[in-house]
């Protein structure tokens, strides 16, 4: 939740409590008035210097706001130190000074750091409903060394930190404390076309060394929302129309490895671009990109499947993540998952992923299909409705010999979301579509069509504490009967599987839907909860533009959660959560029951304490995917603790350290996650941070997939499990608009198959575990020798970023990637692995781009 936690709210009415005084008895003075939540902006007659210092003539006119209160840790306390804040605007810009007073400026904490990277430093925040609707707004902080941050927020709280605006900030540090001064263009900001306008403004400081967040106006923690809570800023009259265009081309030169048939080569390639941002109306923005490289974007981390369902990533790329909050529409988030699985209708990583048809073998295939172009229409009408248009084409991609391995293919999302009750309720829907121009290579595998429409709903109950919402989705993918054949057999579906035996190979469509129903209480000093039920039938299908695990899905899950946020003798804050959750597929089959508990400590010096664990498969439960298509297996109970401490991240070195372990199968099956991490700050300048995590798991019924020489061989086995990776990070700012990041991961995945079984199909559903299996003899050469694999990867990215001015930038990028699988463990420990790893021939890539932004 922003700011780390979520905004709620306490109203205390004990001044209106009837009084028990005897007749007679002087009267108590009256309790003091609440701070004011209201100020006026000044109009200035000549624009101020940005240079930190408020030695200008309108910051001498310009009233100041001092009211700031605690909200973090104890909510409405007074501050260890004052703070003081004027703003001011002319017909072009706003501004704002604030004066962070501290009696002792050396021990001020900050740190020098790229933009948009997160420092433990004293922070000053602006956060800005410049459209006054109480639901979205902008944000912008920096701290004292200038490192700005900036995001977008939508929904009354969710926040996009891939937004970057242009605007100004000058800092400075004096024998009162420090201070900055923002300028922040309204070129930059969404506004109504009316003469007089109110914002919505609240102003933030974080004091880092006494772990103290102040105000202005208050932040209610027990109080449901966050814009909602910003105060109000009128005298801003007469602002002139905002500059309609801007544009951003680029010239991108790029070094890459290349595979040929004579061997490695490298390839050299120059291309031009752009972004452009064109201002339809003062609230409605299109955003576009013609023939877009991401190639200043992190490498993935590594990773190695062993699952049936595909790895979820996060998408990195600017374009597609700024704004990607208003396309959001979530698909299997309960109260438990917090949405963390990433299943919704819109994952924009479909557009330009990897080409999808023939044989990865082929090295020579690219590693992602091009853009050839995008755009994005967003805003929000003065009726309170946000609006959201999102289109992209990808090119024809041809492999060996010709054949099509990618179509083109044209993507399409229209969100539209309509608020009522002034943004307590509102009601929404959203239509998506793929659309790919398949040819004879194609069609046999992808689908030609995929269409979903859904419709959302929120409504907050009067008092602002419960709420409710809920979601309608509907979904229809069309192909061949091949394409359509593949779908039903996929992990997210298993028609064929024989206890459920919905599949039919003459199938050119397949439709399915998902309904949602959650409530809640969102609001209190400390008492919280969420359930929530989802159905997904068997045929829901949205992969084609969003990302979904699991179709023919019932869920119920229910969180309660207890919150202490007031400073006590030793914590800071305390939180606890219990969880239950159960699981059924569409048809009623139990999949899992579980129970878990957590707490989150923060102490007063800082550190943090985190423990949990979770009972699971409590009663008679089946896994659904453990086959591979085949029946549905009866699963064991499992118990799941796990413990992590964060240290105190005001010093020169902050440790972490977390361990997960994990018990099942009657104790025949159980992994231990070891994942401490150091992060380190030099100098108040050099951040760096190194990440270990190793695994050690034991599974003694891996899947391994289907034999279908003779018959249906559902095949398991013993796995001996050993992984290790190393997640490295380096930076080093030369100014705020100045950095350069290193990134590198080196991974090893290996393990041993033994003991090669197969389910016994009559007997799946035995609750004697032992039972469920037996040796597999079908095929002698398989179960003697079941092999293994070792798998290695290392991914790298150094980058130097200088924003040579305002919203232009230059980036020299060095990306390195190596990788090799063996279909056994091999007999060298991690330190013989990494050096084979690194003894691997590299894909290198080098890439120098230069962005110049334009404002007309």
């Amino acid at each position: 939740m922003l700011l780390g936690l979520p905004l709620l709210a306490a109203v205390a009415l004990a001044s209106q409590a009837p009084s028990s005084r005897p007749q007679g008895h002087p009267a108590d003075p009256p309790p003091p008035a609440p701070p004011p939540t209201s100020a006026t902006a000044t109009r200035a007659a000549q624009a101020p210097v940005i240079d930190g210092r408020d030695d200008d003539a309108v910051w001498r006119d310009a009233r100041p706001i001092t009211e700031f209160q605690e909200w973090r840790p104890s909510e409405g306390a007074p501050p260890k130190l004052p703070t003081e804040a004027k703003i001011a605007y002319d017909a072009s810009a706003l501004y704002v000074f604030v004066r962070a007073f501290d009696p002792h400026p050396d021990s001020i904490i900050t740190v020098l750091a790229r933009r948009d990277y997160f420092t433990p430093s004293d922070m000053i925040w602006l956060f800005l409903d410049s459209y006054h609707d109480r639901r979205t707004g902008y944000e912008f902080g920096v701290n004292p060394s200038g490192v700005k941050l900036d995001a977008q927020i939508y929904n009354d709280g969710n926040e996009d930190f891939a937004w970057d605006a242009v605007w100004d900030v000058a800092t400075r540090r004096d024998s009162l404390g420090w201070t900055a001064e923002f300028r922040i263009p309204l070129s930059q900001l969404r506004y109504g076309r009316q003469r007089h306008h109110t914002f919505g403004l609240t102003i933030d400081r974080d004091l880092y060394r006494y772990a103290q967040r102040v105000s202005w106006p208050l932040f209610r923690q027990s109080k449901a929302g966050f814009v909602s809570q910003f105060g109000d800023v009128d005298g801003f009259d007469d602002l002139e129309a905002p500059r309609r265009l801007e544009a951003a081309p680029y010239l991108v030169t790029k070094n890459v490895s290349q595979y040929t048939a004579a061997g490695f080569g490298r390839s050299q390639d120059v291309t031009i671009g752009g972004g452009l941002k064109y201002r339809v109306a003062s609230n409605l923005t299109l955003d576009a990109t013609i023939n877009p490289d991401f190639g200043q974007v992190e490498a993935d981390p590594a990773v190695l499947n062993l699952t049936a369902f595909e790895t979820f990533f996060r998408e990195q790329r600017p374009f597609f993540v700024q704004g990607a909050g208003i396309f959001r529409f979530d698909v299997n988030c309960t109260a438990v998952n917090d949405c963390s699985t990433g299943e919704g209708l819109v994952y924009s990583r479909r557009i330009g992923r990897p080409p999808e048809v023939g044989t990865f073998a082929d090295r020579t295939s690219p590693v992602f299909t091009r853009i050839l172009g995008a755009g994005k229409l967003t805003g929000r009408s003065p009726g309170g409705m946000t609006i959201g248009v999102l289109d992209a084409v990808t090119q024809h991609v041809s492999g060996v010999g010709g054949a099509t391995i990618e179509p083109t293919t044209n993507y399409g999302v229209v969100r539209l979301r309509q608020d009522l009750r002034g943004g307590e309720s509102s009601i929404g829907g959203i239509v998506t579509a793929v659309n790919r121009d398949n040819d004879a290579f194609t069609s046999p595998s992808l689908r030609h069509k995929a269409y979903v429409g859904a419709m959302d709903f929120r409504h907050r109950f009067r008092g602002g504490r419960y709420e409710m919402s809920g979601s309608v989705d509907l979904s229809r993918v069309e192909g061949t009967d091949s394409a359509i054949a593949l779908t039903q057999r996929d992990a997210a579906h298993y028609y064929q599987r024989p206890d459920a035996l919905r599949y039919d190979p003459t199938r050119t469509s397949l439709s399915g839907d998902d309904e949602s129903l959650q409530f809640g209480k969102v609001g209190g000093a400390h008492v919280l909860f969420q359930t929530g039920y989802e159905r997904r039938s068997p045929g829901f299908e949205i992969n084609d533009l969003g990302y979904l695990q699991r179709a023919d899905q019932q869920t119920w899950s229910t969180w309660v959660g207890f919150f202490d946020r007031k400073r006590r003798a030793l914590t800071q804050r305390f939180q606890w959560n219990f969880n239950w959750w159960q699981y059924w597929t569409s048809a009623g089959l139990p999949e899992e029951r579980a129970f878990n508990t957590n707490t989150h400590t923060t102490f007063n010096n800082t550190w943090s304490l985190h423990v949990g664990g979770t009972l699971g498969q409590l009663g008679e439960t089946y896994c659904y995917s453990c086959s591979r298509g085949g029946p549905a297996v009866r699963q064991d109970p499992y118990f799941a603790p796990w413990a992590g401490v964060i240290g105190d991240d005001r010093k020169a070195i902050v440790p972490y350290f977390w361990v997960n372990y994990w018990r099942g199968d009657g104790g025949r099956s159980r992994s231990i996650n070891l994942s401490p991490e150091l992060d380190f700050k030099v100098a108040s300048r050099v951040t760096a941070s190194i990440a270990p995590s190793y695994t050690r798991a034991t599974n003694d019924v891996q899947p391994r997939g289907l034999d279908t020489t003779q018959a249906h061989h559902y095949l398991f086995a013993h796995l001996e499990q050993k992984q290790l990776g190393v997640t490295m990070r380096f930076t080093y700012p030369f100014t705020a608009n100045a950095s350069l990041q290193v990134y590198a991961q080196p991974f090893i995945s290996k393990g041993t198959y033994s003991n090669m079984q197969e389910l016994d199909t009559a007997r799946a559903r035995a609750a004697d575990f032992a039972s469920r299996y037996q040796r597999y003899t079908a095929d002698t050469a398989v179960s003697n020798h079941p092999g293994g694999f070792n798998s290695k990867q290392f991914h790298s990215n150094v980058v130097l970023r200088w924003e040579y001015r305002p919203g232009s930038t230059l980036f020299v990028v060095w990306s390195q990637g190596r990788q090799q699988s063996a279909g056994a463990e091999g007999t060298r420990g991690f330190r013989g692995d990494l050096g084979d790893l690194f003894s691997l021939w590299p894909d290198n890539t080098f890439l120098v781009k230069l962005s110049y932004w334009i404002n007309r």
